[in-house]
């Protein structure tokens, strides 16, 4: 099974900690988490406003998030690492075997990775090797540098990790359809 995935995450650098992480499978289901534990310091006006302020429960005081909070709702997950990792694990554990398809994944893969602490400890049916819609874009003559959203006729709260997996997921359709 195919599944898209996007990261939204505290920077581009070494340190960086995951704020959300939407899948989306190519039969359309769909996972959705936001991090509690992530490193507030690393949050920048940038971050805020367009990163936290288009999760679907971090910017709203009402649900009181702290690192050990776990909520649940019908639009996803919001909680620890331990918590969604427990959740993830069980949405992907619904597939015999997972490819991850991302969008310049180097920092999605790697914070994907480190929920489970290291590389070795994904869960078993993922396939160890993700794919780059970057490249499938490269090697199909588009101009990976182009905008996502235009690209697959989409709208949305971009920097939202769930709607960036749709964008990834019908790009890839896009591609290969």
């Amino acid at each position: 099974m195919k599944v898209f995935m996007d990261a939204e995450f505290t920077g581009l650098h070494q340190n960086t900690t995951l704020i959300s992480i939407g899948m989306v499978a190519e039969v359309g289901e769909a996972f959705y988490a936001e991090f509690t534990d992530y490193d507030r310091s690393q949050v920048d006006e940038w971050l805020q406003q367009n990163v936290i302020n288009n999760c679907r429960f971090l910017p709203y005081s009402n649900y009181k998030l702290t690192n050990e909070s776990q909520f649940v709702d019908g639009n996803g997950f919001a909680g620890g690492t331990s918590f969604i990792r427990t959740c993830l694990e069980e949405w992907l554990g619904q597939y015999e075997e997972v490819e991850v398809w991302s969008d310049c994944l180097s920092y999605d893969w790697v914070l994907f990775n480190q929920i489970w602490g290291h590389a070795f400890n994904i869960p078993k049916n993922v396939y160890y090797i993700p794919f780059d819609i970057c490249t499938l874009m490269k090697i199909k003559g588009v101009d990976p540098d182009v905008n996502r959203e235009e690209f697959a006729g989409i709208e949305g709260a971009k920097y939202n990790a769930l709607h960036d997996a749709k964008v990834i997921k019908a790009c890839y359709d896009k591609l290969v359809g």
